[in-house]
Formats: C-alpha cells, sequence, structure tokens
C-alpha cells in the first residue's frame, strides 16, 4: 500500500479481498499470508486482521494446514446489510442508527464485526458519531440518492 489511509489499511485490503471473492472464489484457497504480504506491501499483522474481518463476515473459513478458503456458502457482507439497513428502515439523514446490540442481535454477529462495519460506514461518510448519542445517519447509500 502506497500511503496510510485513515480507514485501516487492513480494511483497504479486506475490501479488495472481498471483490475478488464476489468474482467468483467460491470454496477456493486465498493466496497464503506471505503473497498477499507481498502484494499488499505490508506486514503480516496487517494481512491477519484483514482476513480476520472476512472471518467474521463469514466470507471464509480457516482450513488447517491449507491455509484461507472462501467460504462454500458465503453470506452477503456485513457492510452491504448494515448499508441496507439504512434503506430498510426508512432512515434519512440526522435520524439514530442503531446501537451496537441490536445490530449485534439482527445480524447474528460479534460486537467486533459489527463495530468494524461501524468504522467502514464511518470512513466513507455513511454515518458520524457524536460522543454520549451513538451514531446518526450522515448521508444516504449511493443507491438511494440516484432515485
Amino acid at each position: 500500500m502506497p500511503e496510510a489511509s485513515p480507514r485501516g489499511t487492513y480494511l483497504l485490503i479486506a475490501d479488495a479481498l472481498r471483490k475478488d471473492i464476489e468474482k467468483g472464489l467460491d470454496g477456493e484457497a486465498l493466496p497464503s499470508e506471505a503473497a498477499l504480504m507481498r502484494t499488499h506491501d505490508v506486514s503480516r499483522n496487517t494481512i491477519r486482521r484483514a482476513l480476520k474481518t472476512l472471518e467474521a463476515e463469514k466470507l471464509i473459513v480457516s482450513a488447517p494446514g491449507v491455509g484461507w478458503r472462501v467460504s462454500s456458502k458465503p453470506i452477503r457482507p456485513l457492510i452491504d446489510r448494515m448499508t441496507d439497513l439504512i434503506t430498510e428502515e426508512s432512515l434519512t439523514v440526522g435520524d439514530a442508527y442503531p446501537a451496537e446490540s441490536k445490530l449485534c442481535e439482527r445480524f447474528g454477529a460479534s460486537r467486533t464485526a459489527v463495530r468494524r462495519a461501524l468504522a467502514q460506514m464511518e470512513g466513507t461518510g455513511l454515518l458520524a458519531t457524536v460522543h454520549g448519542k451513538g451514531r446518526t445517519v450522515r448521508a444516504l447509500p449511493t443507491s438511494l440518492e440516484e432515485t
């Protein structure tokens, strides 16, 4: 990665891997951690954080002795499902976004996975955090803005 990202380099790598998975790597092995380190020019820790992000979203699984494989039954990424929540709940700019605990319950995801998705949504400008008040919708997803 040529320069640091305010979103976190591991999230950018996770996004890149997510796109590769969406192109049809069903059941296939991902490149080794060493190969990913060379491709993205980052440390092993950064690669592992990216892989753990995708594992929390149930897109990949660790296969002992083999490495990381694409889950045979991938679920839509948590970030997409949480973004769709804005549309499903008819939220508009300035409305409160559901609390982490409600999101964990609704999506059956860990708090860590939900927090990562929330960080991505904040990084893309969809949500804003107000200390002591929670998160609010800052912008509508692009699919809503075009309609």
